[in-house]
């Protein structure tokens, strides 16, 4: 087929498209399984190597420390080296550790093993959301997002019964093993599929379809320049501190999800793996349902910043009035639909934040910003998990870590509310005004 003819989408151009939101896809299951699996195995593990709740909150916080921290550099790394190199390294990285922490026998291994994971999961975000900017059209990149986020929560979904299931069958070591080696297998298919946008020669139609992207990206000294000027840019710290309050929320029902059902609601580990299921498909329809309403809005003439923002704002107030209600929810059906309700807002909330972050972002920029987002969230919300297992040591109960968490939410939302009002500045012109190139 001749690339210059008339058509709706090139047929090369909506290959790639397919191959690289498939593989993204693919790699967000296995990077949410990865994630799941110690929140799974979090009763087995405590009672196996005679650990506290505050250690196992440890082990969680030394994860979501590590990626908040390595999103820094994995932003820079990917403005210079492009997606395939970053994220393939990081896939491979992620799953060798998941691969060794099945041998673990002390804390003084396992910690080790869990900032090695958080170090290799790190570019998966930055790099999505740079791929959907590079391959696919403003008009698209609503829905790709969906996609791309739904990835987190499908997997996260499936973990609870396939995990549970594979942990019954092979125990937790073998769980790890099975995961780790997964995601190896899918670094090995990632490298020969994966191109940079730089690495394929378009066409003038291809060209037309997507876009261009800066030339700037190839200039490293040009990106180190405006990337440490991103740190003076009001919205990114708006973007840091709001996207802290919707992490929070995520990250104590991702690792604590379980053992409250156990523990708190006295079900069965069986039952677990499917209950636990519902609020993580209902985080995942929350992320879908705000791709399309904000490519619909946006196609409709709205404010892709404007669109966004409103979606943010929305989704974190009724997200943590939702946790505030499980903190007193009378029965375990009461308390599961008040989680799935606050998952599908924190995640309908959580999309248009990486739908703000592209579309307020300077084009050769995005990597980099999403990855500071990333960073500074991940500072904030690390304290979730470790905070959690403190207050449960202490209360044996959940209740004041919901209420917290709804507070860290609001919080979260008030920073957005305030700091996040347009688009990123990267440097002052002569009048003192700020521009985003």
């Amino acid at each position: 087929m001749e690339l210059d003819q008339p058509t709706s989408k090139p047929s090369r151009l909506r290959f790639i498209q397919g191959t690289t939101l498939t593989l993204l896809l693919l790699a967000g299951l296995v990077n949410f399984l990865d994630r799941s699996s110690l929140s799974i195995a979090n009763n087995a593990i405590r009672s196996e190597l005679h650990i506290t709740g505050t250690q196992m909150g440890a082990l969680f916080s030394a994860f979501s420390l590590a990626y908040g921290v390595a999103s820094l550099p994995t932003g820079l790394l990917l403005d210079l080296f492009g997606v395939r190199l970053t994220l393939g390294t990081g896939l491979s990285l992620w799953s060798l550790a998941q691969l060794l922490t099945s041998w673990v026998g002390s804390m003084r291994v396992f910690l080790p093993l869990r900032i090695l994971l958080g170090l290799g999961e790190a570019p998966f975000f930055p790099a999505g959301i740079k791929s959907i900017r590079e391959w696919f059209p403003p008009s698209a990149r609503g829905r790709a997002t969906g996609i791309l986020n739904m990835s987190t929560t499908i997997g996260l979904a499936i973990a609870p019964p396939l995990l549970t299931a594979l942990m019954l069958a092979v125990g937790w070591r073998g769980m790890f093993r099975t995961i780790g080696a997964l995601g190896i297998l899918l670094a090995l298919v990632w490298f020969p599929l994966i191109r940079n946008r730089r690495q394929v020669l378009l066409s003038d139609q291809e060209e037309a379809q997507l876009g261009s992207i800066s030339a700037a990206t190839s200039q490293p000294t040009q990106i180190v320049s405006a990337w440490t000027k991103l740190f003076r840019s009001r919205t990114i710290w708006g973007l840091m501190l709001g996207f802290g309050g919707i992490n929070y929320t995520g990250w104590l029902y991702l690792n604590w999800l379980p053992a409250y059902l156990q523990t708190e609601r006295h079900v069965s580990i069986a039952q677990t793996g499917w209950l636990a299921t519902l609020p993580f498909l209902a985080g995942s329809l929350g992320m879908l349902t705000s791709g399309i309403i904000a490519d619909h809005l946006i196609s409709s003439g709205r404010s892709a910043v404007a669109v966004h923002r409103s979606h943010i704002l929305f989704g974190m107030l009724v997200s943590a009035l939702s946790t505030l209600f499980v903190s007193h929810a009378s029965t375990t059906s009461h308390a599961v639909a008040g989680i799935s309700f606050a998952l599908f807002c924190i995640h309908f909330a959580g999309t248009s934040a990486w739908g703000y972050v592209q579309t307020a972002s300077p084009p050769a920029l995005v990597a980099s910003a999403s990855a500071l987002q990333n960073f500074g969230s991940f500072l904030y919300a690390s304290t979730a998990p470790l905070l959690t297992g403190w207050l449960l040591d202490r209360t044996h109960s959940f209740r004041i870590a919901l209420v917290t968490c709804s507070a860290m939410t609001l919080l979260g939302a008030v920073a957005f509310l305030l700091l996040a009002n347009g688009v990123i500045e990267t440097q002052r012109g002569p009048t003192g005004e700020t521009n985003s190139h």
